[in-house]
């Protein structure tokens, strides 16, 4: 049991794990295509720092980027580029490609883009690589609390 699926349990989640073939590099777009779900509702869990190196995730649909120039001016900073893999690795406890919000090594601010919240449901990793949870947004806003943002390009 992945530290992200502990700890939705224990927030009482409601949540379904979903396992599929991973491929490196492959992205939300292999994993939607193995879960017959619509990349859209495939959630990226980003790592990136501010200027000042504080590091903090944004949840991003998979098939958007995330602006860093809109995403500094909605925190304030210089600027915000993301971590290095090893960097991610280290704040979060998880693998590049299975790096999941919940049961993070840290406790890291979260950034949600604000239209995940119209999914109807939507799959976020669950701490390893080719292992999603399948959940509403509404189950993620209320364990995580994160602050929503228009970020996305």
């Amino acid at each position: 049991m992945t530290p992200a699926v502990r700890a939705l349990k224990e927030a009482q989640a409601a949540f379904e794990v979903r396992l599929y073939r991973y491929e490196d590099r492959g992205g939300t777009a292999v994993a939607a295509r193995e879960l017959d779900v619509d990349e859209h509702a495939v959630i990226k869990t980003l790592v990136f720092e501010t200027d000042a190196r504080t590091p903090l995730l944004v949840l991003m649909h998979g098939d958007r980027e995330v602006s860093a120039k809109q995403l500094a001016g909605i925190l304030g900073v210089k600027t915000v580029v993301p971590c290095p893999p090893a960097s991610a690795e280290r704040h979060t406890g998880y693998q590049v490609g299975g790096i999941s919000p919940f049961g993070t090594r840290k406790k890291l601010p979260v950034y949600m883009e604000r239209t995940l919240a119209d999914c109807p449901k939507v799959w976020i990793n669950a701490g390893k690589r080719g292992q999603l949870a399948e959940m509403t947004p509404a189950e993620i806003v209320r364990i995580l609390e994160p602050a929503l943002v228009d970020a996305a390009v």
